[in-house]
């Protein structure tokens, strides 16, 4: 069962789990896309939203967390110079998971991980909308 479980294993060793982790948003802030499967795609969103959110305020110290966190260190000065910038302005990170048409082979379920921005006065409208239904 899975009482009290914070994340989802996937069959691996804490030591692998924590390496497909880190390649997995090494990967996402490089190319700023990857394919992978839903399940692994919110696992990564922990993540990455957790070094997004170092990465804004900045600062020598901040760099030194995400670099012992994602240890690759280009992807960390892209992080703070490029990724984390886009992000400063509006209020959260949304790395969105977009679903795609299964593939040959073991027949997983994929879909497209990229940064999705979206910002305040959207998110707004989008709950006015919600609460607000016209008859």
């Amino acid at each position: 069962m899975r009482h009290q479980r914070r994340s989802r294993r996937f069959d691996r060793t804490s030591a692998h789990l924590t390496a497909m982790m880190r390649n997995m948003t090494a990967s996402l802030i490089r190319h700023d896309r990857i394919v992978t499967t839903p399940q692994k795609a919110k696992e990564v969103r922990r993540f990455a939203e957790r070094l997004v959110t170092i990465a804004k305020k900045g600062g020598p110290a901040n760099f030194q967390r995400a670099l012992a966190i994602l240890v690759d260190k280009d992807a960390v000065r892209k992080l703070f110079k490029e990724v984390a910038p886009r992000y400063t302005t509006s209020g959260r990170l949304h790395p969105h998971p977009a679903p795609l048409e299964r593939p040959s082979g073991d027949n997983a379920r994929q879909c497209i991980f990229e940064f999705v921005e979206e910002d305040g006065a959207k998110r707004k409208a989008k709950a006015v909308k919600k609460h607000h239904k016209a008859p």
